[in-house]
C-alpha cells in the first residue's frame, strides 16, 4: 500500500490547482468581449433569467408617481480610456436595501447600459465605467424601482442617453 499521507497531498494538491483553473476560468472571463462590445453587439437578457426574473422585470413600466423622477447624465473623463458617470437625478432616492423589495414611490436604482450590453446596476449617483475600448460608445441609463422595472412617466420609461468617444 502507497504512503497515505502522500496520497492526501497530491489530491490535496491536484483538486487546488483544478479549482484555481475553473475559477480563474468561469468567474474572472468577461460576459462580452470588449470588441464586441465596441462592435455594439449585444448580449441578449431575454433568453434567460438571472436568477430574479429579470427579462420580465427588464420590460414592465412602473409609473413613477407625483413628482416624477427626472434624470439626467454626464461623462467626466477619469484615465485614458475610463470614465465616471454621474446620475443626476430629483425626486429619486437610490435604494439599495429595498431592491428586490416592495416598490416604493421614488425609490430604486438604476441600469446601465453600455452599447445595449447591461451592466452592473447602480446603486448610488457615481458609477466608474473602467478601461473602455477605443470608439464611440452609447451610455444609457434607466431609473427602476425596487422591483427593477422601468420607471415611467405617461407610458415613456425615464432613460437617459448619450455617447462617449474614447481615442
Amino acid at each position: 500500500m502507497s504512503n497515505p499521507i502522500a496520497l492526501l497531498l497530491a489530491g490535496l494538491a491536484a483538486g487546488t490547482g483544478l479549482g484555481a483553473l475553473v475559477t480563474a476560468t468561469v468567474i474572472d472571463r468577461p460576459a462580452m468581449s470588449k470588441a464586441a462590445m465596441s462592435d455594439g453587439i449585444a448580449h441578449d437578457h431575454s433568453a434567460h433569467d438571472h436568477g430574479e426574473g429579470q427579462a420580465m422585470h427588464d420590460h414592465q413600466m412602473i409609473e413613477a408617481g407625483d413628482p416624477a423622477p427626472t434624470l439626467a447624465i454626464e461623462i467626466h473623463p477619469d484615465g485614458a480610456q475610463s470614465r465616471n458617470l454621474h446620475i443626476v437625478t430629483t425626486n429619486f432616492t437610490f435604494d439599495p436595501e429595498g431592491v428586490n423589495g416592495d416598490n416604493r414611490p421614488g425609490h430604486g436604482h438604476a441600469h446601465v447600459y453600455i452599447n445595449g450590453v447591461k451592466q452592473p446596476r447602480a446603486y448610488s449617483p457615481w458609477v466608474q465605467l473602467d478601461a473602455l475600448p477605443m470608439g464611440t460608445h452609447e451610455i444609457r441609463v434607466t431609473l427602476n424601482a425596487n422591483d427593477h422595472g422601468h420607471l415611467a412617466t405617461n407610458g415613456t420609461p425615464i432613460e437617459a442617453v448619450t455617447t462617449v468617444t474614447i481615442e
